[in-house]
């Protein structure tokens, strides 16, 4: 493949308008097609970011020839169903995080995926900005030593009433799946895959969680501690720790554009600012990783890939185990 990549995006809400921003700064990419649940949504979208069709339904974006890949873009609840439906049509996919509601469903697309030799990823944006990318090459480096501990947070207050989605138990309500999947995935990213999981939460009147603090035990022997609320405006901070010093990621550690790298030696300390820009409102650096394993034949990015997904998938079915939150898919 070495035309440009036509991204079909399904959903019209916010997410989707980020991403369709994000596709303009993108080089080789356009968005060929967009769908909603309804014509005018569709048509609305695709008048102001420049759509070349819009659909009235999914199954037709699905069904469209003039699509090599889909960013569904739809609540966490409706990523299975949309996902299979995409796959199914011969497209393939860009799930927005949560991937899906269990780990049971993320195997389902998976497993479809490998079958059809589709390409599917796991929308973690955050792992492609080029900061984050500089940090793990830092830190992969040995400049601060080896690599120990990580605590990372993410969380804001809200005041949303129960039936908005972050509250609402059938759109797949709570922080855990909303925020704690960004402290939990980078926790992975520069540690390794989860081996166990504690957690504590305090929940919502709905029955789902309004915070939870985790710790994780990674295969290589690291931890991490790590929280998400939608109690409170955490800093939302990523810091790795090794046997020399650590990098720190400072506000919004997801989106950061800047972080800093401190080394110890006795009583010897220095540190520096190390300044990343990204592109746009940063989704393009995702965008073009999709359009990179397109060209190149792949059916999962080294970057996110499949394993891995499911290795975070199962963590989180385990740390909703723990603090007891359930959703209809787990029926």
């Amino acid at each position: 493949m070495t035309q440009d990549i036509r991204w079909g995006i399904l959903g019209t809400g916010k997410i989707a308008k980020a991403f369709a921003t994000a596709l303009q700064d993108t080089p080789g990419a356009h968005l060929a097609a967009v769908a909603s649940r309804s014509v005018d949504s569709a048509t609305k979208f695709g008048a102001e970011y420049g759509a070349q069709r819009c659909h009235g339904s999914y199954q037709a974006l699905a069904d469209d020839p003039e699509v090599d890949v889909v960013y569904i873009a739809t609540p966490h609840p409706m990523h299975h169903e949309n996902a299979l439906m995409c796959l199914n049509a011969g497209k393939g996919v860009l799930v927005e995080k949560s991937f899906t509601m269990n780990r049971r469903q993320a195997e389902d697309i998976i497993d479809l995926a490998r079958a059809k030799n589709l390409f599917v990823m796991e929308a973690m944006w955050t792992r492609f900005m080029p900061a984050v990318i500089e940090a793990k090459r830092i830190v992969d480096s040995g400049e601060i030593g080896t690599p120990a501990n990580i605590t990372a947070d993410f969380g804001f207050t809200s005041d949303a009433g129960p039936e908005h989605r972050l509250f609402n138990p059938e759109l797949g309500g709570g922080a855990l799946l909303d925020l704690g999947i960004y402290p939990l995935s980078i926790a992975s990213f520069f540690l390794g895959g989860v081996a166990s999981v504690k957690a504590q939460a305090q929940m919502t009147d709905t029955g789902v969680d309004m915070q939870t603090a985790f710790t994780l035990m990674h295969d290589g022997g690291g931890l991490s501690s790590c929280v998400c609320s939608l109690r409170s405006r955490t800093p939302t901070e990523l810091t790795i720790s090794g046997t020399k010093g650590f990098v720190r990621l400072a506000d919004r550690f997801h989106n950061t554009e800047a972080f800093s790298v401190t080394v110890v030696d006795g009583a010897s300390r220095t540190e520096r600012t190390v300044n990343v820009p990204r592109s746009g409102n940063g989704y393009t650096h995702e965008a073009q990783e999709v359009g990179r394993c397109l060209r190149a034949g792949l059916i999962e990015s080294p970057v996110m890939p499949h394993a891995e997904t499911l290795n975070l998938m199962g963590t989180l079915d385990a740390i909703r185990d723990q603090i007891g939150l359930r959703y209809p898919a787990d029926r």
